[in-house]
């Protein structure tokens, strides 16, 4: 079974079952099921084969699922790409990936016309539409093996290279049972989702497996406090995801209080630490409303770990114990499961776990070793087999729920000849959780200013990764070895 085999027997069964809802617009399972065979039907005509990765750069709409799917029902690969990236970062993607096609949001035709790659066809929003409201000549005869690369990802890599995570349909298809078994979703739900569906908790954790049962998925485009609010009830959602920072700002809305929020019965959060006080301030103020946290990579669709509402302010700080099909392990620099309590690395094993990277093996072969996924991030389970994470991967920085590694922005402020090093780390913040800080040296007889040092990150990054601040220093500090220690930075920031 593929996730476009549920899509048609959701389509044949309960053809009149609403499975988007987005803007003004909603689109029952046989118009999505039709909608995405006439992207299908146009991809084909145009000859592309088994192999061919599509990209799509697009906001969160109704049109995106219909490309997503359709684009996998033609037995393609679909690629979703962060929309957030600047244009050297796309278009180290498109060529990285060597993608045929790519279906593009109209308002963001100013980043794809600052891109160089060439492409067979580029298809805007307008001409999508345009395919939407034509014939379809497809049969449902395309024959999808489920180990076929459906999805690719990129994510963002410690070595400051993107790597592209192939995800079979199998991949996608048990994500779809465990996450749906998890949060208990039903065809009943509606599933509100403002998160980027380019991204995989979108799309992986919530879109897929709520169409999987059958549910509705309400899509925005983006996050907006005040129409999320109102949204929320207008839709009668029953199931919410957002990042640790998106809650904190709902609920210091005073509107928050004049809304009938009945329909909801599950929050969900993920991507960064939730703090106790925020915890027990949602639950306080939405006490029929259950708390869960979701804890997964893009490497395993992503699916590995969560905390229900049972333990979720007696287990703060816990991502909860492994996942249905799910087996969670820790082990030392050797490869050798640590004792209970002690700190080991991530590994997680499943039929969620991915095919590997694109076009790199050596990554592929160093990143799953027996079936198990080394996800970098170090933890401990407690005697109860909840697990803690005391890590994250390197010196990962969670700006909001967005992924920054220091690397990526160290590349390019070593770019700016006035400066000698830098070194980037996450500094504390109040909304974000945490954003990235530069702290750079200058050369002998160089002078630069911090201003015109973001404005050239803000010209090569995307806008969440470029630093907050900038700090100059006479040197950076260094074990004996030579290496940076960005501890010592971190401690720094805590003190002042």
């Amino acid at each position: 079974m593929t996730i476009i085999d549920v899509l048609y027997d959701h389509a044949s069964k309960n053809p009149d079952a609403t499975a988007v809802v987005f803007e003004n617009s909603e689109w029952s399972y046989s118009e999505l099921y039709k909608h995405s065979k006439k992207v299908a039907s146009y991809l084909l005509e145009k000859g592309y084969k088994k192999g061919d990765i599509i990209g799509q750069f697009m906001l969160n709409s109704d049109i995106f699922l219909a490309v997503y799917y359709g684009a996998q029902l033609a037995g393609l690969t679909i690629m979703p790409v962060n929309t957030k990236l600047a244009p050297p970062e796309i278009d180290y993607i498109f060529n990285h990936s060597e993608a045929k096609a790519l279906f593009y949001d109209e308002k963001l035709s100013n980043i794809i016309d600052r891109t160089s790659y060439i492409f067979q066809e580029k298809i805007n929003t307008t001409e999508i539409k345009e395919i939407l409201e034509g014939e379809t000549t497809l049969n449902r005869t395309i024959d999808l093996d489920e180990n076929d690369t459906a999805v690719v990802m990129y994510t963002s890599g410690t070595t400051g290279k993107p790597k592209g995570v192939m995800l079979s349909h199998k991949n996608l298809y048990s994500t779809a049972e465990i996450w749906s078994e998890s949060m208990r979703m039903t065809e009943n739900d509606r599933m509100y989702i403002c998160t980027p569906l380019f991204h995989c908790a979108g799309s992986h954790v919530f879109a897929v497996p709520m169409m999987y049962k059958g549910g509705a998925v309400v899509v925005e485009e983006a996050f907006s406090p005040d129409r999320t609010l109102r949204k929320l009830v207008e839709t009668k959602s029953t199931i919410f995801f957002g990042v640790p920072a998106m809650y904190a700002i709902l609920l210091n809305k005073p509107e928050i209080k004049n809304y009938d929020f009945s329909n909801l019965r599950l929050f969900c959060y993920g991507a960064a630490p939730m703090p106790y006080e925020l915890v027990k301030r949602l639950k306080d103020t939405f006490p029929q409303v259950k708390v869960q946290n979701l804890y997964g990579q893009t490497e395993n669709t992503p699916a590995a770990t969560s905390l229900v509402d049972e333990f979720a302010l007696n287990k703060i700080g816990s991502v909860g114990k492994p996942l249905s099909n799910t087996e969670v392990q820790l082990v030392d620099a050797e490869g050798v499961q640590v004792p209970l309590g002690e700190v080991g690395e991530i590994c997680v094993k499943g039929p969620q776990v991915m095919k590997g990277y694109l076009r790199n093996p050596e990554e592929t072969a160093r990143t799953i070793q027996n079936g198990w996924l080394l996800t970098g991030d170090l933890g401990r389970f407690d005697e109860e087999g909840f697990l803690y994470i005391v890590d994250r991967k390197k010196d990962m920085i969670i700006r909001g729920g967005e992924n920054i590694y220091p690397i990526e922005i160290e590349e390019v402020l070593y770019q700016i000849p006035q400066l000698l090093e830098s070194a980037v780390v996450g500094v504390p913040h109040e909304v974000y959780g945490e954003v990235p800080k530069a702290y750079v040296v200058l050369k002998e007889g160089e002078s630069i200013t911090g201003e015109e040092i973001l404005t050239y990150c803000a010209s090569q990054l995307a806008k969440y990764k470029v630093p907050y601040e900038v700090e100059f220093l006479e040197q950076l500090p260094r074990n004996a070895s030579g290496k940076v220690l960005k501890h010592t930075l971190r401690s720094e920031v805590k003190m002042n």
